[in-house]
């Protein structure tokens, strides 16, 4: 079993509106649309698309946290978060606003209408004190998962050594997809580590212009103490560094449709993979698969995202 935990989780609310913002006005937004956000939150939603067991576990709060709990309900995810009274859950707000005469699809209602300008609004979120810390470390003791994936930026009061402590608190393994910053402060070794690239180049302070610097950089990160790590480009695919080999895998030339969550897809699938007891090619092969299934629909709420019947069609190399 996957647990997922979620220090910092979201709600993420997306307005579109049809004119441009104007300063004391009041307007109209033409479509609002709410989703749950957070890295590991989306990855137990693409891990149970897959057929995988998962549980998705972090800290909430309040209203919005209850929003987070009964929609992942809906979608039949399992959840066991720490709630607590000081404050509700975060809310990360994106404001899409038209230009005039540049055609665009909307990403909430999928209808063309114009080109926007992106104004994205997003909250530190509530502190935590160590006793939150104390009853995340006991969740995922009770739950025993094969692979602890912590993932998406720490609330203020959790530090970086909170992370070190959840990844040995138990017989498990852990994988980690967070901030650059964080990952240099990690003081124990970890199995998994998936970075993109804002995140690869703070770890490492280089800059990432080609693959060849990816494999790199991702070298100095697996130096660091993680066994494989999993380096996403985007569009231009993903580099990933195991104990024997580094692997490369070109994005598929396909029409996008919404790039939400195409990383946490990514890396779920080759989470999942390897509990499947794939090896590292299959399992690379199988993540660009499901990011590939998923960059082809609206929004990061899917259901299935079977990779079998596309992997094929994904290449992977061993770059010398």
């Amino acid at each position: 079993m996957l647990l997922t935990l979620t220090p910092n989780p979201a709600v993420d609310q997306t307005i579109e509106m049809d004119e441009p913002l104007e300063p004391d006005t009041v307007q109209k937004s033409a479509n609002a649309q709410f989703d749950s956000g957070g890295g590991g939150i989306n990855l137990s939603q693409f891990v149970h698309a897959l057929g995988g067991e998962t549980v998705a576990s972090g800290i909430t709060g309040g209203f919005t946290g209850y929003f987070i709990e009964q929609d992942l309900k809906e979608f039949g995810i399992p959840t066991d978060f720490c709630t607590i009274e000081s404050a509700p859950t975060r809310i990360n707000s994106t404001i899409l606003v038209p230009e005039r005469d540049r055609p665009r699809t909307s990403r909430v209602t999928g209808s063309e209408s114009s080109e926007t300008v992106e104004y994205q609004i997003r909250q530190a979120g509530p502190a935590v004190t160590d006793a939150v810390i104390d009853q995340l470390v006991e969740t995922v003791r009770e739950h025993e998962p094969e692979i602890l994936v912590i993932a998406g930026s720490l609330p203020p009061g959790m530090e970086p050594e909170a992370v070190d402590r959840l990844a040995t608190a138990g017989d498990w393994e852990t994988a980690v997809n967070v901030h650059g910053d964080v990952l240099l402060e990690l003081e124990e070794t970890y199995e998994y580590c998936r970075t993109n690239q804002a995140a690869t180049e703070m770890a490492t302070g280089r800059t990432i212009d080609s693959i060849t610097d990816c494999e790199q950089a991702a070298l100095e990160i697996q130096a660091m103490g993680f066994e494989r790590v999993v380096a996403s480009m985007g569009s231009e695919g993903a580099v990933m560094i195991t104990p024997e080999q580094t692997l490369y895998s070109p994005a598929v030339d396909v029409d996008v449709v919404d790039t939400k969550g195409a990383g946490d897809a990514l890396f779920g699938a080759i989470l999942w993979a390897y509990e499947q007891g794939w090896d590292d090619t299959k399992a690379l092969r199988a993540g660009v698969a499901t990011a590939w299934k998923l960059v082809t629909v609206k929004g990061s709420t899917v259901t299935d995202l079977s990779p079998q019947d596309r992997m094929d069609k994904v290449h992977v190399w061993e770059m010398s």
